[in-house]
């Protein structure tokens, strides 16, 4: 790749910079970088998904040794499927010049990502359709990822809302069509804008979704999120390596654990940590455990969005079946944060196997059960086949991943393309559909649940013996046992509880196949206790981006049943 770069643009100054997850990151300057991008995106064997855009405050960082001087760095996370590889480019800026130009010619899906850079950073992109905030409130003031920007409610004056500020704040919520580039009529009719949320049933969380209407059919409508902003990306700056883990579980919090896998193998890349195998293979049944609890839920959910009842109760009692073996082995249910760094939480208990055994027993029957009652139920049918497609290459460009891909018939599970934590010794499926309908998509998902119960069966079958965490002195906490027999390991599990672990500068990312999509932690660690910068991507966020292009042309119904099929939920999208 860098090859192929350098030919298409012989003279320029690349700076490579070396990274703890062997993705090719290089430096390019700010003139050249709308045709450098342009170029990856046309190669042969192109790099065709955006995959992620974000920034970093860099004032503050130590160890920049070998880089280039910024005050901010922008960087590009982008994906090619035929490579089966990624490529990081990064931009340096300077506190008194924050501008880009936007890429959004390129990739439709760095409107919302820049937007997001714009809103928590300040830094501007020319060319953009329309940069305002999207995370937060219009009245917002500041740029919370910067460094110089509070973290703590107690470093801010104590908040007031009189009767004004609340009419203030009210009226910026006022949606005006003009500002999207929407017209309130046409030549023979006006066009009526209608609120879907944030509050309504089917947006599955506080998501507000305007429409422009012609009757019922659906001409335009405007996504907007960040009713669940939390700040998680800001929370890793203050919280310590080991520490931040039970905040990993509220971003998608229907997955769990799967939630911590991402960041404590990003965090395992930055210290050179390698885990038994014995860990490996517990971590997967513990993720595809919540897999299928999240995605019973989904098929409960989508099957009450387009009319049906009854499925949902059903799913739901089989739910708390799965709940009931993820308590008996991590004793929590919904967040157990329970997977450590170096290992889990503790080795599983006696009994483990029997309650997985009548599990995975007893859900084939009962799925077989949901897709006769449900799925081949006529009004669903009718609800959902040929409703809201797209093909492949609007999924790519987008950064559609997960079902929502594999349902329009691209083969991309990263389980099986960029196996981690031991997914290759594991023998499944990868379920595809061919239409891209929100059909297809509930029905991947359906069988994505007879995959996972095939990997938790072999983990039963083929549990490695062996220790539950990494002998590394970085794995936090250590054993326990260790802790009550030598003094060295005492004062490690003291300082590595109480302060953090501290991990090598430099920087780490992680991609896993999540729930709902390609999920990932992007760490850059400046040699310290906790982050420099954590980024979170999430698959939501630009499943959520796509729905304009998607839905327009269609009915409101339509819309609900879209909805119902992307699998969706705010804490993701918004962390």
């Amino acid at each position: 790749m860098i090859r192929e770069l350098r030919e298409c643009f012989p003279a320029a100054d690349f700076v490579y910079q070396p990274t703890k997850d062997a993705v090719p990151t290089l430096w390019v300057r700010r003139e050249i970088l709308i045709d450098v991008l342009h170029c990856l995106r046309t190669l042969p064997r192109s790099y065709v998904m955006l995959y992620d855009l974000s920034a970093v405050d860099e004032r503050h960082r130590a160890h920049r040794d070998g880089l280039p001087d910024a005050d901010f760095t922008v960087f590009y996370h982008l994906l090619s499927i035929e490579r089966n590889g990624d490529v990081r480019i990064k931009v340096a800026l300077d506190n008194d010049d924050l501008r880009l130009p936007s890429a959004v010619s390129i990739w439709p899906n760095a409107n919302w990502y820049e937007r997001e850079i714009w809103d928590l950073f300040g830094i501007e992109f020319d060319g953009h359709p329309h940069l305002v905030r999207i995370m937060l409130p219009r009245t917002w003031v500041g740029h919370p990822l910067r460094k110089d920007y509070p973290a703590r409610a107690t470093e801010f004056d104590p908040f007031m809302l009189d009767a004004a500020k609340q009419d203030l704040e009210q009226e910026s919520l006022r949606f005006q069509p003009e500002e999207w580039g929407m017209q309130r009529h046409s030549d023979d009719a006006d066009f009526m804008f209608l609120n879907l949320g944030p509050n309504h049933p089917s947006a599955h969380g506080a998501f507000r979704i305007v429409l422009q209407l012609d009757g019922e059919e659906i001409l335009d409508c405007v996504p907007d999120i960040g009713y669940h902003h939390r700040g998680a990306e800001k929370m890793g700056e203050r919280q310590s390596w080991h520490s931040y883990i039970p905040y990993t579980d509220r971003i998608d919090y229907l997955g769990g654990v799967m939630n911590n896998l991402p960041y404590v193998l990003a965090v395992e890349k930055l210290a050179g940590i390698e885990v038994p195998d014995r860990v490996k293979t517990i971590r997967v049944m513990l993720a595809e455990l919540f897999r299928v609890s999240s995605h019973l839920l989904f098929l409960g959910t989508y099957v009450q969005d387009v009319g049906g009842m009854t499925p949902i109760f059903f799913m739901f009692t089989d739910r708390m079946k799965a709940f009931d073996v993820i308590e008996a082995i991590t004793g929590g249910r919904m967040h157990p944060a329970w997977f450590r760094i170096g290992g889990v939480a503790h080795d599983l208990p006696k009994g483990w196997e029997k309650l997985v055994r009548e599990f995975v027993d007893w859900m084939p029957r009962r799925l077989d059960e949901y897709e006769k009652a449900a799925f081949r139920n006529g009004i669903l049918r009718a609800r959902t086949i040929g409703v809201a497609k797209y093909n492949t290459a609007d999924a790519l460009a987008w950064g559609v991943t997960g079902a929502g891909l594999r349902a329009t018939g691209l083969d991309y599970d990263l389980r099986k393309r960029r196996p981690y934590s031991g997914y290759e010794n594991f023998d499944f499926e990868v379920p595809l559909a061919a239409n891209g309908d929100a059909y297809d998509r509930a029905m991947v998902r359906l069988e994505e649940i007879r995959q996972s119960l095939r990997i938790i069966r072999q983990c039963l079958e083929h549990m490695p013996a062996g220790p539950y965490k990494a002998d590394h002195p970085l794995t936090c906490p250590p054993p326990k046992e260790r802790t009550l027999k030598d003094i060295e390991t005492l004062i490690t599990h003291f300082l590595a509880v109480s302060w953090g672990p501290v991990m090598p500068a430099g920087e780490a990312s992680q991609m896993i196949e999540a729930t709902k999509g390609i999920n990932s932690y992007y760490l850059t660690s400046d040699g310290g206790t906790m982050s420099y910068r954590t980024r979170i991507r999430v698959p939501s966020f630009a499943h959520l981006q796509q729905i304009p292009s998607v839905i327009r042309g269609s009915m409101i119904p339509d819309l609900i049943a879209y909805l119902a099929s992307i699998d969706f939920v705010m804490a993701d999208v918004d962390r």
